[in-house]
């Protein structure tokens, strides 16, 4: 995980400015990938006491505009955030308990985003979800 000063030096180098939620939000983020907005308030309370549901939201906006956070919010959930930004990668997320883990790009580097026919658009991201059941959820209905 990195330390405060690691995540200090991610925001001055996104252009942003250091706070104690900024640096807080973003560590909960780090050590907790694919929270919700809601788990990230709790935790980011357990650190700092309280903040406000929106200075949350406003900080989870301005590390996803700047590219530190990436957003995702699967087929009837709830939008989720992660730091592992920047490689295309894909989700898998659980039918029954709603888990979602992190998947590579199946072959080669991000071949994903040549589609078959672009429609005249510069493709620079493509999101695919896999859907399944965990093995966790499979141990239970089995």
């Amino acid at each position: 995980m990195p330390t405060t000063t690691d995540l200090e030096q991610l925001l001055r180098g996104a252009s942003l400015r250091v706070t104690r939620p900024r640096v807080a939000v973003l560590s909960v983020v780090h050590e907790h990938p694919h929270a919700d907005t809601d788990s990230v308030i709790g935790h980011v309370r357990e650190e700092l006491g309280e903040v406000s549901h929106q200075a949350v939201y406003d900080v989870l906006r301005a590390l996803t505009a700047s590219g530190l956070v990436r957003r995702i919010q699967p087929m009837g959930s709830v939008a989720r955030y992660e730091t592992r930004v920047g490689d295309n990668h894909h989700h898998v997320v659980c039918r029954s308990c709603g888990r979602i883990a992190d998947i590579d790009c199946a072959v080669g580097e991000a071949p994903c985003l040549e589609a078959s026919d672009d429609h005249g658009f510069t493709i620079d991201e493509a999101e695919i979800i896999y859907w399944g059941v965990c093995p966790d959820c499979s141990a239970v209905s089995s």
